[in-house]
């Protein structure tokens, strides 16, 4: 197992049992899989993991006379509590892929224990000269401490010595933010795979990151905002924008406000089409001037030319006629779907709607396939202004929905018979 241990606070070691023979794909699959939506969305896997504060699991399994035994080994940024409640729900697994299995957590260790021992040590020692020199009842002594320790963790990245936070380096997805303020404000959340543009103006260290990693652009809900991610789109390749509330800044953000903005954050394709963002991407090319022979002589109205093959004119085609183009009509429902979609989309919202097209749930576009896996009442149509992916697709036939509507198709391989799949596009 390959695990960095500077860069996590604590250690989940569970033991796994399985009567039968399984590979580590199918133990991370079945963590995932049986503890989701188990936990509420802040302790939500995949969730803490794009955040950083969940490291990769690490599993080592052994099969011999058809059982399987091995280890699991999660490292984790939350806090005590919370790290305690995710390696309980380790025990609730009793399947990993075809085979009955158990898992037993036998310790979480503390990696920062030595660490925080010296950090004790030599603070009593400041505080003492701090007291013996200022006689300061040191009221916030705390905060001061905090900050500092915050500062420390900042690096500076490239070139241009961006200040980022100390996972930038080896994080897969990177998050791209304003300012230094907005990563003291994340780093306080256990998220270091922050960067910042500091304005805009982005170098090039920035740009190159955008076509190296996957990129979030976190920003604050005001004009400036917009138009860092407007140059970024621009510039770089971004894969999702995040966006704080409006008129407040990403170093205002609570925790709960933090984890929200990014779990609700919108793929680069849709948040164009949304706000109708239009790019130039294209690049302009100066034609090719042809070198002339030295030499020689012509008279002015004389221009010189190349001498290549020249190939004979082909014959004009005569040209098919164009049909006139039918105009679509659409039935009532198929209407009213449209008119909603437009709707939708300005407000990043979803409908669940009953057998009657009455709306039985309003819910926000994020959240709309955890909604829709635990929504009791009967859902006949999901109408919504966002991207029908497949995981959406699953569920709504898993519920046995009818017909599901949205902006776009976003790699949807698998479309099941009992369920109709409607787009913008489609609609005309």
């Amino acid at each position: 197992m390959n695990i960095d241990p500077t860069t996590t606070k604590y250690l989940i070691h569970s033991k796994i049992n399985a009567e039968g023979v399984i590979e580590k794909p199918d133990v991370i699959g079945a963590i995932f899989g049986q503890t989701e939506g188990l936990l509420g969305d802040e302790l939500d896997l995949r969730d803490l993991q794009k955040s950083g504060r969940m490291g990769r699991i690490e599993v080592d399994v052994d099969s011999k006379k058809g059982k399987s035994l091995g280890k699991v080994v999660i490292p984790s940024s939350l806090d005590q509590v919370e790290t305690a409640i995710l390696a309980a729900a380790l025990e609730t697994i009793e399947r990993v892929g075809p085979c009955k299995a158990g898992f037993e957590v036998e310790n979480i260790e503390d990696v920062r224990l030595s660490k925080r021992l010296l950090i004790i040590d030599r603070a009593k020692e400041l505080l003492k000269s701090i007291i013996a020199s200022t006689n300061s009842a040191g009221v916030d002594l705390t905060d001061s401490v905090r900050r500092a320790v915050q500062v420390d963790e900042i690096v500076s990245w490239g070139k241009y010595n961006n200040p980022a936070g100390p996972n930038v380096e080896t994080s897969d997805a990177i998050i791209i933010v304003e300012g230094r303020n907005d990563i003291l404000n994340l780093l306080k959340y256990g998220i270091k795979n922050t960067i910042a543009v500091e304005g805009t103006n982005i170098n090039d260290d920035i740009k190159k990151l955008t076509r190296e990693r996957i990129v979030t652009a976190f920003v604050d809900g005001d004009r400036g905002g917009e138009l860092i991610i407007k140059e970024l789109l621009q510039v770089g390749e971004l894969d999702f924008v995040a966006r704080a509330p409006p008129h407040t800044e990403v170093e205002e953000l609570t925790q709960k406000q933090v984890m929200k903005a990014l779990r609700n954050k919108l793929p680069m394709e849709q948040y164009i089409e949304m706000y109708d963002i239009k790019l130039d991407t294209t690049e302009k090319e100066e034609p090719k001037k042809i070198k002339e022979p030295k030499n020689i002589t012509r008279s002015k109205s004389t221009q010189y030319r190349p001498s290549y093959p020249q190939r004979p004119a082909p014959r004009p085609q005569p040209r098919a006629r164009a049909e006139p183009r039918k105009e679509r009509t659409l039935s009532p429902r198929l209407q009213d779907i449209k008119a909603k979609i437009d709707n939708l989309l300005k407000e990043r919202k979803g409908l669940f709607l009953g057998p009657d097209g009455g709306i039985i749930k309003e819910v926000q576009v994020g959240e709309l396939a955890d909604d829709l896996k635990t929504v009791k009442e009967p859902v006949e149509s999901v109408v919504f202004g966002g991207f029908i992916t497949q995981r959406l697709v699953d569920i709504a036939s898993e519920k046995g929905i009818k017909t599901l509507a949205g902006l776009k198709e976003s790699n949807v391989s698998k479309r099941p018979e009992n369920l109709e799949i409607i787009t913008k596009a489609d609609l005309g």
